[in-house]
């Protein structure tokens, strides 16, 4: 795409706050779509038909290593379409990594089994999850750039959680697609071909979020980028040498976040139905109530941000984390429905509480010219440190040395997210 190819922010045509809005949000909703159904598939599916084994734990771990590629991934999917997103535009990136991410997952959903081709069933396994990594490191911060530097003043944080937003929407499509396949099939038909459905599922959402994206134009401060020749050669070299601290500070500021959702989601689910005794679907339908208080508070935590500050309201809901730490073994380890059920709601509620200002406080240190390069490596550094270890580490936690040092854990990543937004500070445009 050349520079004339973008109109001038004066006269390009402006991008409807509804189509921003659903292009913005859509891939964020197949993402955690895809995150859950991978997971699940990962531990129930994924061992026996593409990693046959003697030792059904070597194939777990089989299968689960193959759940670790796409954070791997994600970090260089970030550097690769940050790139392209800084020097080409927004709207072309947001596309190529949605395509990325979506034709992967669907993909996976028509693998051949280890029983029909053999050592490449899990080759290609692999090679897909790398897919779904690359795209997904692109993706998110394409959405909150799209979403952000389309919004009218005073309505940052407003229009930066609805990409946001999709992560409640992806994770309550996901648990509800698998308690319907539970719920019509038997155990033979869900492992012959039930657990296919939700990965080719996921073409109607990439089919939508298609039509959406390449209705929209560009985004008025990346036009305005072009207009200044503000653009820099490469993006990821210009945040390393300039953004270092920003970088660093972001990747901070998003642990307890990671964190926080890994323990809601990954952990609970573990300990729910292993050390409680939880019937998969009794939790999963538990964890759904948590869900809805997870998307209601969202745009409960965007309204604030955008009356009173961002950097408040993170710090404020950073002491909130903090304390839920106190209260997480009282209350989860108690087994009984309304304790377990008062965890995830707090637990989720939080989370809807700091994930939903993230993208504006991860975006709004960078300047246009690499936003979505710092913006996407923050993002995915954090959810290295705070996403690909969450899960491992409370599990081992609680079985060495007991539930309440699960609630330290999340303490010291929310005292570690605290120091970061009180350092952290936007950039002036």
């Amino acid at each position: 795409m050349t520079t004339a190819s973008i109109s001038s922010p004066a006269t390009a045509p402006r991008n409807s706050a509804r189509r921003v809005l659903a292009a913005s949000m859509i891939g964020t909703t197949i993402e955690f779509f895809d995150f859950y159904i991978y997971a699940t598939a990962a531990v129930i599916v994924f061992p026996h038909l593409f990693f046959p084994s003697t030792d059904e734990n070597s194939a777990l771990l089989s299968s689960l290593a193959t759940f670790a590629i796409a954070f791997l991934a994600r970090p260089i999917g970030a550097a690769f379409f940050g790139h392209f997103g800084d020097k080409v535009g927004r709207k072309a990136t947001l596309v190529a990594a949605l395509l990325t991410m979506g034709i992967s997952t669907v993909l996976i959903g028509a693998l051949p089994t280890y029983e029909q081709i053999g050592i490449f069933a899990p080759l290609l396994l692999a090679l897909c999850r790398l897919g779904q990594g690359l795209g997904l490191g692109g993706e998110w911060g394409g959405a909150v750039l799209l979403a952000t530097e389309n919004a009218p003043e005073g309505k940052r944080a407003w229009y930066g959680m609805f990409p946001q937003l999709g992560a409640p929407v992806g994770f309550f499509f996901a648990t509800t697609i698998f308690l319907v396949l539970a719920h019509f099939l038997g155990d033979e038909a869900f492992m012959s071909w039930g657990w296919r459905v939700p990965f080719l599922a996921s073409a109607v959402l990439v089919i939508f979020g298609l039509f959406i994206r390449l209705k929209i134009t560009e985004t008025p401060e990346f036009a305005k980028a072009i207009e200044k020749a503000e653009r820099v050669e490469v993006p990821f070299f210009d945040v390393f040498k300039s953004h270092k601290l920003s970088l660093l500070l972001g990747t901070m500021a998003a642990l307890a976040t990671f964190v926080l959702f890994y323990i809601m989601t990954v952990f609970s689910l573990s300990y729910g139905t292993g050390t409680l005794g939880y019937s998969r679907e009794e939790f999963l339908i538990l964890q759904m109530v948590g869900v809805l208080a997870f998307g209601l508070f969202i745009p409960v935590a965007a309204v604030l941000a955008d009356r009173f500050g961002m950097r408040r309201v993170m710090i404020g809901v950073s002491i909130g984390i903090a304390l839920f730490g106190l209260i997480l073994a009282p209350l989860l380890g108690s087994g009984n429905v309304v304790g377990v059920l008062g965890f995830l709601c707090i637990g989720f509620a939080l989370m809807g509480m700091t994930y939903g200002p993230l993208g504006t406080a991860l975006a709004a240190p960078f300047p246009t010219a690499v936003r979505y390069t710092g913006a996407s490596l923050t993002f995915n550094l954090g959810g290295i440190f705070g996403a690909s270890f969450a899960p491992y580490i409370a599990t081992w936690l609680a079985s060495t040395y007991g539930l309440h040092t699960v609630g330290y854990y999340m303490i010291i990543a929310a005292v570690i997210t605290l120091i970061a937004f009180g350092f952290i500070r936007q950039t002036a445009e």
